[in-house]
């Protein structure tokens, strides 16, 4: 099936369109969700709301770019909406839920598990994502989409509504914020 032809199915309420769609971009959309959440649970459901924002406003894709980049644009929106509420929440002092009376946490961070990361290298990776996390939030959603989902700068640049120029910089800045992370690490 061709875009166009997906396009077309989905514009007209054809399931099987949908099912390809959710196949050929579920593994892409929950990927990125997880590079910028660092949650599985959390990934799960965003995955889940960007196919019902894609359904109900397909009629609203204007085909100026690639339905991919439209995707990307709705995962990338969805996630940094989600990390804009919780930062809200905390800010609100919802974080002293987290934790009993004697002050012992109820819930312990999961388990960081990425599935494009090696087995052997996972404790690695979770301390890089970790460090990813503290970037500021458009150098962190260029580094993940470079780096993890191996987008190019042009597909970046139509994804934040940008220019290569200006994604080049995000990204050489991300990189100077992590090495100046990474050499601050206690040994």
């Amino acid at each position: 099936m061709t875009e166009q032809e997906l396009i077309y199915g989905l514009r007209n309420g054809d399931e099987s369109a949908f099912r390809e769609l959710v196949r050929l971009f579920q593994d892409r959309v929950f990927n990125t969700s997880l590079g910028l959440l660092q949650n599985s649970t959390d990934a799960e459901d965003i995955a889940q709301e960007v196919f019902i924002q894609i359904y109900r406003s397909i009629h609203q894709f204007k085909e100026e770019a690639l339905l991919s980049t439209w995707i990307y644009r709705i995962t990338t929106t969805k996630c940094l909406d989600h990390l804009r509420s919780k930062k809200r929440k905390k800010r609100f002092g919802f974080i002293s839920n987290l934790f009993g009376a004697d002050n012992t946490p109820l819930h312990e961070p999961e388990e960081f598990n990425h599935p494009g990361v090696q087995l052997d290298r996972k404790e690695d990776a979770a301390l890089l994502f970790k460090l990813v996390d503290q970037l500021p939030e458009n150098q962190r959603t260029a580094f993940i989409l470079n780096k993890v989902e191996e987008l190019s700068y042009r597909e970046i640049a139509a994804i934040l509504n940008s220019t290569e120029p200006a994604v080049d910089s995000l990204l050489q800045r991300a990189k100077q914020n992590l090495r100046k992370k990474i050499n601050e690490l206690p040994p």
